[in-house]
């Protein structure tokens, strides 16, 4: 948010040559000799009543930003009034008229004649000084969001001039008398690593800024950024630059206010570069070409099945307990594993630690949550939040109309966290998390299959609770160890067909960090899962690719099993800086899996290359790593699956490049490509290989309070076989081309709104030609085309609004929003609905306009 200010004048007067006198008689003398005449006593003008002038509000508007003075001629009466200003050289941009109606509100003590009151005419002018900027702010101890007190700050206007100042016991800090323009903010205290942000300021503006200070790894640096340093990431978290290529974090201050999301933070990475589009009513990410099941999903950490409720409407943990989000398309670094497609790392945030009492509650049309936490006292704090869905209330009625099926869909998730500070970058955290979804829904009339014939049931439920321990031992030395146990089932069936598996997984990382030299840092981990479940299911056993069958009219198979996974790795990586704006980070991870019986190397390097030193930043960067990841339960079950396999492989290559234009825009290119083998096939294997390369382009505007925005492309083409006898064809979630943009501003007394356009290639899928009788299930059964996937849907596109009203009346903070998605009504091809016999078909289209009207308190 940004104020105006009213400028500083400064004003300098001089005589005029000319006064107006009025000669006196002299009396007829003697002639005499010659004397000199008297010279008359002539005191200039002296300003009594200022007037000054305001930097005009047309300068600001036309951009004009320095200082401008104005000269001007003034007739001055005898009673010290201004009876005329006249410009002398023309300024124009409206300082002209500020002047000239400025001087006329002056008010002089009139020039005298030997005492005598006259009328003068004089030089006047105005010096116009663009008015100061403000700085106001806030510092805080990431990741628990505590204020620092006593942090000592350091701004620097655009003329150079240093403003020292500390902050209050609340952590927050205010500046004033900066000269307009590009102003650095630095702040540093003991134990924390210093941060530095560049903003922009107009004149008469006030800029509003968040600092997180983490631990520190090295003495504060001097408060002057060394040319070519990164501080993209200072809204989000200030810790050292990452140990990948590419790591997209969307600042926490945007998330919420992504229009399409309903404010759901996790659900803002679908609007990044290298994410698809996930199938109708999917939960999951579909990162550069891969398969969902390919990106893996972590919690600080802790590995979860998923993060999304059902139909994606929603995550699994609400953003007000989010502290980062960090997603890594590829090339992520050596203590991620166990995925072959992308990652995504979610940090929360500890309880507020401030004394006070703080809650959330928000409601709208598709569920409503709720938070609090306080400290309470002596290092501990605590959290407690949790949401639940009711769209079952009128999504039921809906369908029943429609569709002819009554459903009863719900979810809710859970969160508790208890926090003790040991000391300074000393903490331990219980955390205390989970999620439930159910679906049910009964047919009136499915065709009078008898297979069919039912109900459809789906449950997806899981829970964690984690235990996590930092300490900073030493400003070198930094240990991390999580440990977590939980609970995980996954059910799924529609008439006599099932499939029901639960699991209790117990898992532990322990990483360790030392600086052994100023270039150098060494992190070394262990990665340990243990996994035991128990499944039963009865389902046709799945048909090798190739033979054409209608699965359900197989013979059913009833399936009972109990066993575990147990997958240890540990690994390493160096991050070394050899020079200044150079980062090469090589790393070495090994996994094994009990149930492949084998060990998997998994080298990789990654490096990051300023060109430029200073600002704009131009950095290169590039990576290769291996990955692997184990066959599921199915996969290697003797009955549906198969024994002996290996893990599936892959090979991430990318090279890109980051150029910032000025200190708010920043694009980004990259390039990628994936070699895969050794991939799971049915029946025939590890036999199955393919590829995925493409360009992602990312255009964005950052570190402005009042706008942000960006626009993402992706050009990708994903291709699988299942044996190298094949050609190689499209594999199923592949999508050509991916366009995402998205604008959000503030406006005036807590207004927001903003959009986002969307714009993807179809889903493939695989057309039916015709169908045969099954006389075991009295329906018909289809009959494929091959190639299998050889047909894509229509083309996607999607206009999302959002706005957002805010009324802050301390200490609460109302918030109104509505969410619209799918303004215009298009409703996007989704799949092919089939008549009984299978010899005609329609699209099965997309949601039409959902409109989301919501409430949000904040205390």
């Amino acid at each position: 948010m940004k104020r105006r200010a009213p400028a500083r004048r400064c004003l300098v007067a001089a005589l005029v040559a000319n006064v107006a006198l009025a000669a006196a008689p002299v009396k007829a003398q003697a002639p005499a000799p010659p004397a000199s005449p008297a010279r008359p006593e002539i005191v200039p003008p002296r300003l009594e009543t200022d007037s000054p002038a305001r930097y005009p509000e047309q300068a600001l508007r036309e951009g004009v930003r320095e200082r401008v003075t104005v000269h001007l001629v003034l007739e001055v009466d005898a009673n010290g009034t201004v009876k005329n200003a006249t410009i002398d050289v023309p300024a124009g941009h409206g300082f002209d008229e500020a002047a000239a109606s400025a001087a006329s509100s002056l008010v002089f003590v009139p020039a005298t004649r030997d005492g005598a009151p006259v009328a003068a005419i004089i030089r006047f002018s105005y010096t116009f000084e663009p008015p100061r900027a403000r700085v106001a702010g806030r510092v805080l101890r990431s990741p628990s969001d505590a204020p620092i007190a006593g942090a000592d700050v350091i701004v620097r206007d655009e003329r150079g001039a240093v403003h020292p100042t500390t902050t209050g016991a609340d952590g927050t800090f205010r500046v004033e008398g900066l000269a307009p323009g590009k102003v650095r903010v630095h702040v540093e205290s003991r134990g924390r690593k210093a941060e530095d942000l560049d903003e922009q300021i107009g004149p008469g503006e006030e800029a509003e800024v968040v600092l997180r200070l983490a631990s520190s790894e090295e003495p504060p640096p001097p408060p002057t950024l060394a040319p070519g340093e990164v501080i993209e990431e200072v809204r989000v978290k200030g810790d050292r630059p990452p140990r990948e290529v590419t790591k997209r974090v969307i600042p926490r201050d945007e998330i919420a206010l992504i229009p399409g999301t309903n404010g759901d933070a996790i659900r803002s990475l679908q609007n990044l570069p290298g994410v698809a589009r996930p199938p109708p009513f999917g939960g999951q990410l579909v990162v550069r070409g891969a398969a969902p099941q390919d990106t893996q999903y972590f919690v600080d950490g802790t590995n979860v099945p998923l993060v999304y409720h059902f139909g994606g409407l929603s995550s699994v943990l609400p953003t007000e307990v989010l502290d980062r989000i960090d997603f890594y398309p590829g090339n992520f670094g050596a203590q991620y594993g166990r995925g072959m497609g992308g990652m995504v790392d979610v940090g929360v945030r500890g309880p507020k630690s401030d004394g006070k009492l703080h809650g959330m509650a928000q409601v709208d049309f598709i569920d409503a949550r709720a938070l609090a936490e306080r400290s309470l006292g002596k290092g501990w704090s605590f959290l407690v939040a949790g949401r639940r869905s009711y769209f079952d209330l009128w999504l039921g009625p809906i369908l029943e109309r429609s569709a002819g099926v009554s459903t009863a869909p719900r979810y809710y998730d859970y969160q508790v966290m208890l926090k003790k500070e040991l000391g300074p970058d000393h903490e331990l955290r219980l955390f205390l998390f989970g999620s439930d979804d159910r679906l049910e829904m009964f047919g009136a009339d499915l065709g009078g299959d008898l297979v069919l014939g039912g109900a459809l049931r789906s449950v997806t439920t899981f829970w964690r609770l984690q235990a996590r321990y930092l300490h900073k031992i030493s400003p070198k030395t930094r240990i991390t160890a999580v440990a977590a146990y939980g609970g995980e089932r996954f059910a799924f069936g529609f008439g006599s067909n099932y499939y029901d598996v639960s699991t209790t997984p117990l898992s532990t990382r322990v990483e360790l960090s030392h600086r052994v030299a100023h270039p150098a840092t060494v992190n070394v981990g262990m990665d340990l899962l243990y996994e035991p479940y128990e499944a039963s299911a009865r389902f046709p056993r799945p048909p090798r690719p190739g033979v054409p069958s209608g699965a359900l009219g197989e013979p059913p198979l009833t399936r009972k099993a109990s066993d575990s996974f147990y997958r240890p790795a540990a690994y390493a990586d160096l991050e070394l800086v050899p020079f200044k704006g150079t980062r090469v980070v090589p790393g070495f991870r090994a996994d094994y899996t009990n149930q492949v019986g084998r060990w998997d190397a998994s080298p990789r390097v990654v490096f990051r290359q300023d060109l430029a030193q200073g600002r704009p930043r131009t950095t290169v960067k590039g990576g290769v790593g291996v990955y692997y990841q184990s066959p599921d339960a199915v996969q290697l079950d003797p009955v549906f699956g198969q024994p002996g396999l290996k893990t599936n492989r892959a090979v991430h290559y990318s090279l890109g490049l980051e150029q910032e234009v000025g200190s708010h825009v920043e694009v980004s290119v990259e390039g990628f490509y994936k070699k895969l083998d050794r991939l799971v096939v049915q029946d025939l294997g590890n036999s199955g290989d393919g590829r995925v390369y493409g360009t992602e382009w990312l255009l964005r505007w950052k570190n402005d309070p009042k706008f942000f925005g960006w626009v993402a492309y992706t050009l990708m083409r994903s291709e699988r076989r299942d044996s190298k006898d094949e050609l190689l064809r499209l594999f199923e979630f592949d999508q050509t081309h991916i366009l995402t943009a998205i604008v959000s501003r503030a406006l005036p007394d807590g207004w927001r709104v903003g959009g986002r356009f969307r714009l993807v290639s179809g889903n493939l899928y695989t057309p039916n030609n015709y169908g045969a009788l099954d006389v075991d299930r009295n329906a018909y059964q289809p009959v494929s085309s091959l190639p299998y996937y050889g047909a894509r849907l229509g083309t996607f596109h999607q206009l999302d609004f959002r706005i957002d009203k805010t009324l802050d009346a301390k200490p609460l903070k109302l918030t109104a929003y509505l969410d619209i998605q799918n303004v215009y009504f298009h409703r996007s091809e989704e799949g092919a609905a089939y008549n009984f016999n299978y010899t005609r078909s329609q699209p099965v289209l997309g949601l039409p306009t959902l409109p989301i009207l919501g409430l949000r308190g904040d205390l």
